[in-house]
């Protein structure tokens, strides 16, 4: 009896994926439940992904989950745009974060073993000034549906305007985001602040020119909190790093 139960172990032991033990300490069952802490806000200012959750992220922003939630996400932006009637004065605003909303850095971010790596300001600067960075598919979709609508769209980004304004306005254009009703960059003036206060300006800004905002959609939590949020706020999925 003793020796048939250690058979009976043995065979379920050898038949289990080496990636997912059996003995309740499982990497992809961690890293799934460390990435759904993250995109609800309930991990905050972390600095760097596990390093057992490497091969995890990579798999999801790789593999098509990434896409299809991404896909989800812009689906549930058309229902609500289905019980929008605007009011045709012209001032409709639409706000839209640019890194990993609009433009992906996941070929960037690789190199960096997908935020395993810490926050490399000068590396990502020589990134962003090649102007590589494709369009994240779904958004752009979502972007012309929102100028055809009648939406003035502000793209709104925490990249510096000295430096990365002329590579980010050709990465847009030749990526097909035309048409937008302006690129609004870190100055020297808001150079210090943290992104959430930073973003909340620019929308309170945005809103005493006459605008109403009436979405908002950002991959950081920062491009979505804060007052003058607007009227309906989505989240981007990004596992791969955390601006505070």
């Amino acid at each position: 009896m003793l020796l048939l139960i250690f058979l009976t172990i043995s065979v379920v032991a050898t038949s289990a994926s080496p990636w997912i033990p059996m003995d309740g300490n499982n990497p992809a069952s961690y890293c799934l439940s460390w990435r759904l802490a993250i995109e609800t806000n309930n991990v905050r200012a972390w600095r760097t992904v596990p390093l057992q959750c490497m091969r995890y992220v990579e798999a999801y922003m790789l593999a098509g989950q990434y896409d299809r939630d991404v896909e989800l996400i812009g689906e549930q932006v058309r229902v609500y745009l289905s019980e929008i009637v605007l009011p045709g004065d012209g001032m409709d605003a639409w706000i839209l974060d640019v890194d990993d909303t609009c433009l992906s850095n996941v070929y960037y971010y690789r190199l960096k073993r997908y935020g395993c790596d810490p926050y490399d300001p000068t590396g990502f600067r020589t990134w962003a000034m090649k102007g590589e960075s494709p369009a994240i598919q779904p958004v752009l979709e979502l972007f012309n549906d929102l100028i055809e609508i009648g939406f003035k769209v502000f793209l709104v980004t925490g990249r510096d305007e000295e430096t990365l304004r002329q590579a980010t306005v050709e990465n847009l254009h030749n990526q097909g985001f035309t048409g937008y009703e302006r690129l609004i960059m870190r100055t020297a003036e808001n150079k210090k602040q943290m992104a959430a206060t930073y973003k909340t300006t620019i929308r309170k800004q945005l809103m005493e020119e006459g605008y109403s905002i009436w979405g908002n959609v950002g991959d950081q939590w920062s491009d979505i909190q804060g007052e003058y949020s607007g009227n309906r706020t989505f989240k981007i999925p990004n596992p791969m790093y955390f601006v505070p």
